[in-house]
């Protein structure tokens, strides 16, 4: 509510940010966490000046992580790890490929999570200057092994980045979650401008083979209001169509619907894998889940089939779907192709196997899934021995395979 200059924007937000730490190390709390809950609070409210505030916070971050890796590499002693290298590194491995895994798992049991998703939340761990931070606490303390703590952290971390660090590319691919590219270049920057409340000043460079390039109309809610051409300044009334290459100055109101993103964007090279990704047909979110069990029999519920296809879809990813988000049901795979701004699904894709190269995670069962394995016990164990045997040649019995003799056209 303040009316400050907006040079003093970000020497304020710095200055509130110092003072709740202060208030919160002064009352036995934890600056640190006050200070990230402030963050979130603030950066989820209708502030002025979001634009130059993001810049400054964004050079301030870098700055910080500078000087703290500076100061760190200053606290590290190099003559004392050859006596702690070997337990250190074992201490490393074991947080690797059990601890943290075990950990998170735990953690994430409760949700409904692919097994893929959790083994790469689990590989990808803190693995930084937060831990080797926090190992300078025993320093500051004044504890008789305080060094030795650091210096062990400090070679724990440099193990998780050689290990974890490079792989996580590779093992993003191997389970199938790198997600194909939804818009193309784009070229924009977010202006503010003093007394424009409720409202951003959007430039966009038009790329070539973007929609407006092809003639594509811009909403009547965005208010183009300058366009400049080879150096030339035009109102927009006067230029046209937009051609590549031209710069569009546009008023939109806050929260403005990311459509003008896909307008100016051009098309995004689709690797011919990346096309298999969102399966091989499309499935009209707002029809019936009672057309699927009809048609695939994935086995639904009696609630399931009378939802949507989009609802079905949203309930069973936990009430929130995202771009690219996968489903199975039996025998298909249903996949969120695109999203609105209020996050109900507008795309859905279906696929009679997953066509991600998704690999098979024996781990990391979610709590639906023990609970489900667990009934799928029961029911087995209830079932009496001569079905069970029954089951079992059937199962190693080859299917029997139609004769087709070959016939003369004489009959």
């Amino acid at each position: 509510r303040l009316n400050l200059d907006h040079g003093l924007l970000p020497i304020f937000v710095l200055t509130l940010s110092l003072m709740v730490f202060a208030a919160a190390g002064a009352g036995g709390g934890s600056g640190f966490l006050a200070v990230y809950l402030a963050g979130l609070i603030a950066g989820n409210s209708d502030i002025r000046a979001v634009t130059i505030l993001k810049r400054f916070q964004d050079g301030m971050s870098w700055l910080a992580q500078i000087i703290m890796f500076l100061i760190l590499g200053l606290f590290a002693t190099p003559s004392q790890f050859p006596a702690i290298l070997v337990p250190a590194v074992l201490l490393g491995l074991f947080l690797i490929f059990v601890a943290r895994p075990v950990a998170v798992w735990l953690c994430l049991v409760p949700f409904r999570l692919p097994r893929p998703e959790v083994a790469f939340v689990s590989w990808v761990g803190l693995r930084g200057a937060v831990s080797i931070l926090l190992a300078i606490t025993p320093l500051l303390g004044g504890l008789e092994n305080g060094r030795l703590i650091f210096n062990t952290a400090f070679i724990i971390v440099l193990v998780s980045l050689v290990i974890q660090g490079w792989t996580v590319g590779p093992l993003a691919r191997r389970l199938g979650l790198i997600v194909p590219a939804r818009l193309g270049p784009l070229d924009k920057v977010e202006l503010e401008l003093p007394g424009s409340a409720h409202h951003e000043l959007l430039a966009y460079r038009v790329a070539p083979g973007s929609p407006v390039a092809r003639g594509e109309r811009i909403p009547r809610w965005a208010r183009p209001s300058l366009v400049l051409r080879d150096g030339r300044s035009m109102r927009f009334q006067d230029m046209g169509r937009l051609a590549a290459g031209d710069h569009v100055y546009i008023f939109v109101p806050d929260r403005y619907p990311r459509l003008l993103d896909k307008l100016f964007a051009s098309r995004a090279v689709v690797d011919p894998e990346d096309a298999d990704f969102f399966g091989a047909f499309a499935v009209d979110p707002s029809r019936s889940a009672e057309e699927l069990e009809t048609a695939y029999a994935p086995g639904l519920t009696e609630a399931e089939r009378k939802l949507t296809i989009g609802d079905l879809v949203t309930a069973r990813l936990g009430g929130h779907a995202e771009y690219a988000d996968r489903v199975l049901l039996g025998p298909i795979e249903l996949i969120v192709r695109d999203v609105d701004d209020k996050g109900r699904i507008t795309g859905l894709g279906l696929s009679f196997e997953p066509t991600a190269p998704v690999a098979r995670v024996p781990v990391f069962l979610s709590a639906g899934e023990i609970r489900d394995r667990i009934a799928a016990f029961i029911r087995n164990r209830r079932k009496p021995a001569e079905a069970r045997a029954v089951e079992a040649v059937a199962e190693m019995e080859p299917v029997p395979q139609p004769v087709v003799e070959k016939t003369t056209g004489e009959g």
